[in-house]
């Protein structure tokens, strides 16, 4: 039982990967298929409803493991405008290595899918509020009332998702500084007094 399940993880995992790099339109099934090292037959045996199935649970453990990666550094800094620098730093670091948006970005799918495709924008919806949700709570509680911070958390995720785009387009991870020094410019009036 334990082969089959770790079959249906290798062929999650990988279009997860692959999505998050390719984009959904260009990833082809055989191409996961190829790389996760699967029998044709297994995609279908796991995933009975095809791509989209496959794709909208790549996006629901993509979106964990991003929200996993953003709750550490959450937990490790008391300060939100360290705790968001710093979660910064890592995405630079990343990038660095890689160059390229896995493992902390669902955009490309999001943006390729979101008039194709009813449930994978609603998925990856999903996985934009609850990253919001996240910052909006380290904020409160620092202090920041609720409705000011709910604002705020939407604005720290579409800037830190708007760097990753131009990051990527530029082939440089200048942006990032940029961000980092415009989070604490944007956070330090409203945390003066309550850290």
């Amino acid at each position: 039982m334990r082969s089959k399940t770790d079959s249906r993880e290798k062929i999650l995992n990988v279009a997860a990967m692959l999505f998050q790099l390719k984009g959904y339109n260009a990833t082809g099934l055989n191409e996961i298929l190829k790389v996760s090292g699967s029998p044709k037959g297994s995609l279908y045996y796991y995933f009975p409803n095809g791509k989209e199935e496959l794709a909208l649970e790549a996006i629901h453990l993509a979106s964990t493991s991003i929200q996993a990666r953003l709750q550490i550094v959450l937990d490790k800094y008391p300060n939100p405008i360290e705790a968001i620098q710093n979660l910064i730093k890592n995405i630079m670091e990343d990038f660095k290595k890689e160059s390229k948006p896995i493992g902390f970005s669902i955009s490309l799918i999001a943006l390729e899918t979101y008039l194709s495709s009813q449930p994978l924008r609603e998925a990856c919806s999903e996985s934009f509020t609850d990253l919001q949700t996240m910052y909006v709570k380290k904020l409160v509680q620092s202090g920041i009332e609720k409705e000011i911070a709910k604002e705020l958390g939407t604005f720290i995720q579409i800037i830190i998702e708007g760097a990753i785009t131009v990051s990527l387009t530029h082939r440089s991870d200048e942006i990032f500084l940029t961000v980092s020094n415009q989070i604490k410019i944007l956070l330090t009036p409203y945390l003066n007094n309550k850290i």
